[in-house]
């Protein structure tokens, strides 16, 4: 599929109107006018892609060639949270669409990036802020675009203890928080501090290794860290009793801050996009296994870390199924994205993070890749 196509398709899974019918016209025939030349015109352009996934985003047979190797990234370690990756791999998925992936752990958000643009990865899994601030500071580059949203529900939430006396999210103000300084959740702690009416520079933070985050909390050190709701099972580990920890989440305070995606690299995008679209339905075929059955998906992941604690693995999971499975995506599909919702995080993260440049929403997210959306809607959907 070449660039002037690409352009033609549509950035968003979102419902249109019957106005919008005429509006999809014009704005495609825009795109396509604006699309002459090579991925420069594509970020030039930042045009609204409005139209229907491509067909190279529909179901194909087994592959019968060589395969075409692409080399994933992970955003963290292997672990059962992501155990639907391992499974498509282990259950060769992805050697059904043509494709070799090599399917690497990862180091943060910030690190999957990096490795996106430095070349050493064609595609991986990412935090959508830490995608918008990397696009904000450095304008016009169009390094990536995301493909997939992972999780359409933030996952974002603030720990402390019932000892600390910290009852409500008001109660955040004047406290001590630790996390790392790369952490999207602190970075975003702004977006949520204005959203539960306190001064976000009344906190006073400390930066630590991840790994030390929820141990500071445990040993009274700090009042509060963020995390990822998974992160409750981190805080229990390191010896704080469940029915001690309270909990504050993000999307309780009504912010709608679209978290992990999978990004694709520009050359990718441009040299090899089929193999984008069967990377996406592979994906997509195991993440839907997965919510049936997290039990069986998650065995997968020992093929890749045969010291992870199964048990572990499957409450992770499962803690991150419930910002996968929402509503949302029932009615939408998984992976899909709502361009209201991205353009108010765009919006969020540029004043937060204090970016160079507010990115161009209709360029973050394009949606000409995903499998069609009868095979994204998980069953209980249907």
């Amino acid at each position: 599929m070449n660039v002037r196509m690409m352009l033609a398709r549509s950035c968003f899974d979102q419902p249109v109107t019957a106005s919008g019918g005429a509006r999809r016209t014009a704005l495609v025939r825009m795109a396509t006018k604006i699309a002459t030349g090579f991925m420069g015109a594509l970020v030039a352009a930042g045009a609204l892609m409005l139209a229907s996934p491509t067909v190279v985003a529909q179901e194909t047979p087994a592959a019968s060639g060589p395969l075409t190797r692409v080399r994933f990234t992970l955003d963290w370690r292997y672990e059962g949270h992501m155990s639907y990756f391992m499974a498509a791999k282990a259950k060769g998925y992805f050697e059904r669409e043509g494709i070799d992936l090599v399917l690497d752990s990862g180091a943060g958000s910030g690190a999957t990036v990096n490795r996106v643009v430095g070349g050493s990865h064609d595609m991986g899994a990412a935090d959508m802020s830490t995608v918008i601030e990397f696009l904000g500071n450095n304008p016009g580059r169009g390094e990536f675009q995301a493909v997939y949203l992972l999780y359409n529900r933030s996952p974002f939430i603030i720990q402390t203890l019932k000892s600390t006396g910290i009852r409500t999210p008001q109660d955040l103000a004047g406290k001590r928080m630790a996390s790392p300084a790369f952490d999207s959740v602190r970075k975003a702690f702004p977006i949520y501090a204005k959203a539960i009416g306190i001064d976000p520079a009344s906190v006073t933070w400390s930066t630590v290794d991840v790994a030390l985050r929820e141990t500071m909390l445990a040993r009274g050190e700090v009042d509060a860290v963020p995390g990822f709701e998974l992160d409750r099972l981190t805080l229990i580990d390191r010896g704080a009793k469940d029915a001690d920890i309270v909990t504050f989440s993000y999307a309780d305070a009504g912010l709608r801050l679209y978290s992990n995606v999978i990004i694709a690299s520009r050359r990718m995008i441009a040299e090899n996009p089929a193999a984008i679209a069967g990377v996406l339905r592979a994906v997509n075929r195991a993440l839907i296994e997965a919510i049936d059955n997290p039990a069986e998906t998650v065995k997968y992941t020992r093929q890749f870390d045969p010291l992870v604690n199964e048990r572990i693995a499957l409450e992770k999971l499962r803690i991150m199924l419930r910002v996968v499975d929402t509503p949302f995506a029932q009615s939408y599909g998984l992976g899909a994205i709502n361009k209201v919702d991205l353009e108010r995080q765009v919006d969020d993260i540029s004043a937060a993070f204090n970016l160079k440049t507010r990115p161009n929403a209709d360029f973050i997210f394009n949606s000409s890749f995903l499998p069609r959306k009868a095979d994204r809607v998980p069953r209980q959907g249907r």
